[in-house]
């Protein structure tokens, strides 16, 4: 029988306490962390304190897993991008040890280019709907390059209790040769079928597809537009320093990346999204994406930019409209109100690239730490990555949008 979502957290979060140094004071009454300022722990900062981040548990993937889902039940599942060919799996269930096993199964996970439509390649996120079944994206780039395998570009729906997948839709009418699909939300409430996707375009052309689950049509849109391509003249700091392409092998080229995350607002209205390489926050209305009676300038025409946000990976939004952001430059996590404030909620040094965020219904946020920085790619061939694989979480007042 699998484990409470209770006893999940309480055994990771020992051992956590083991392994990563570091971690909030909790209350003795409540077990939550106590949000105490720099001030008020008597360190003579003048500073504005933000809230502290409990370890909610690790993940000791063999990879780098940006990818997070959390199911009704409190099962966890992390995705491991293909970066290269030599990842074992692309898809993992995290047990209450911290051991990640491949789900549903490793032949699943096994690239097959012959069956594309059966094989995961290079899974980069997956979401849950409301039935309890897990989505997952898949890109189609076993080897995290080059033109996506025919047919293997595709949503793929499980249900986790019989590790059976119960549907698979092909993603081709919307990609392209230089498709890198990021991120996914599925959107099933209130009568709903529809799945929204960011494309962050190996070249930094981006898009974002959306899909009628239903039908299983799909259209690509924004593509060419500047709210999703990568931004010029742009440097991302994480850990103290920019992150640059240097494999060693040659000179170092800027990182490129256009639409990366994505969030649905409240009843599906909206749909937030933000280049990787990009400061700014953007907004669309979500059904005019999958309206065939508009046209692509007139969707263009409907982006709202949001403003200045900083340096992100993935967002969320809650039932109050605001959208959460993955402060990357500040092992941080930010909150765009309606108003468009932007208030810093939380911090914590072992929030190494921020990347995916899940909120739970117990009105809890939970962030990865993915430590993509830290990939060869990015330091002369040189793996700094440090597993396990860190998952932080910190308290909110609302529930998922």
């Amino acid at each position: 029988m699998a484990p409470s979502r209770r006893q999940f957290l309480a055994h990771s979060a020992g051992l956590g306490a083991s392994l990563v140094l570091g971690g909030p004071a909790l209350s003795q009454e409540t077990g939550s962390p106590l949000w105490v300022t720099g001030e008020a722990r008597g360190e003579g900062s003048t500073a504005r304190g933000v809230g502290d981040m409990e370890l909610a548990f690790l993940a000791n993937a063999p990879s780098t897993p940006t990818g997070l889902a959390i199911s009704p039940g409190g099962r966890v599942f992390v995705m491991i991008p293909r970066f290269d060919a030599k990842v074992p799996y692309t898809l993992g269930e995290v047990a209450p040890d911290g051991s990640v096993t491949p789900f549903p199964d490793a032949a699943t996970n096994a690239v097959d280019p012959d069956a594309p439509q059966r094989s995961l390649m290079h899974v980069p996120n997956g979401v849950f709907d409301t039935a309890g079944h897990l989505w997952v994206l898949d890109a189609g780039l076993p080897e995290g390059k080059g033109p996506p395998v025919p047919g293997g570009a595709k949503l793929v729906q499980f249900d986790i209790e019989t590790k059976r997948a119960l549907r698979t839709i092909p993603l081709e009418p919307g990609i392209a040769p230089t498709s890198s699909l990021n991120d996914l939300r599925v959107d099933t409430q209130g009568g709903r079928a529809r799945a929204f996707i960011s494309d962050q375009g190996q070249d930094g052309e981006g898009a974002i597809l959306a899909v009628d689950l239903e039908t299983e049509r799909v259209v690509r849109r924004l593509a060419g537009h500047a709210s999703t391509q990568s931004q010029k003249g742009l440097a991302k700091f994480v850990e103290h320093r920019p992150v640059v392409l240097d494999s060693g092998k040659g000179p170092a080229r800027a990182v490129q990346g256009g639409a990366n995350g994505i969030a649905l607002g409240p009843d599906g209205k909206r749909l937030y999204y933000a280049p990787l390489i990009g400061r700014h926050l953007y907004a669309v209305d979500a059904s005019a994406l999958l309206d065939p009676a508009r046209s692509d300038a007139e969707i263009a025409a409907m982006v709202d930019d949001l403003g200045e946000k900083g340096m992100t990976g993935g967002l969320g939004a809650d039932a109050m409209d605001r959208v959460y952001l993955t402060l990357q430059e500040q092992n941080a996590v930010g909150c765009h109100h309606p108003d468009g404030r932007i208030e810093v909620i939380a911090s914590d040094p072992r929030l190494v690239w921020a990347d995916t965020i899940v909120i739970t219904s117990d009105k809890w946020l939970y962030v990865s730490a993915a430590q993509v920085n830290r990939r060869p790619e990015y330091n002369k061939g040189e793996d700094r990555q440090k597993p396990p694989y860190a998952v932080l979480r910190v308290r909110i007042d609302a529930g998922p949008a």
